[in-house]
């Protein structure tokens, strides 16, 4: 059962595709889709974007706007919300749920740029952090 409840949390590749077309492109039809994922769309492959569409909708990551006659599909999950859920689930099962080895690795393999190391500080400065009980003499 454990590998059932890893694959719930995995994304396949083809599912995380379409949601990289809609959170670059915005919202598109299942023909653009299809046209931005396989060098040669045809009727197999649009059927094949609507099955993950369809899985996608199940899931609550994709919206379907059926109001036009051809529907157009978005996101429902920014890419942000989903990097970060997928990166608490890698915490959970690699380091119980502490973020901070992940963070680690990353700084000392300097996988940031300086923008987002200027981002990360400017953030955690503004992290609020518990005031420490001042220690002084009593008089």
């Amino acid at each position: 059962q454990a590998s059932m409840t890893l694959s719930r949390r995995q994304l396949p590749e083809a599912e995380l595709a379409v949601l990289k077309i809609l959170w670059d492109a915005g919202p598109a039809t299942a023909r653009g889709i299809g046209e931005a994922m396989y060098p040669q769309c045809g009727e197999s492959e649009i059927g094949a974007v609507h099955s993950l569409l369809k899985r996608l909708e199940r899931k609550r990551l994709v919206a379907r706007d059926r109001s036009g006659h051809v529907h157009q599909f978005s996101a429902e999950v920014s890419r942000t919300a989903f990097a970060g859920r997928e990166l608490e689930a890698t915490a959970e099962k690699l380091s119980d749920g502490s973020l901070a080895p992940l963070i680690v690795h990353l700084v000392e393999n300097r996988r940031f740029s300086e923008t987002e190391i200027d981002e990360l500080r400017r953030l955690l400065d503004g992290y609020a952090r518990p005031a420490k009980p001042k220690q002084g003499r009593s008089s």
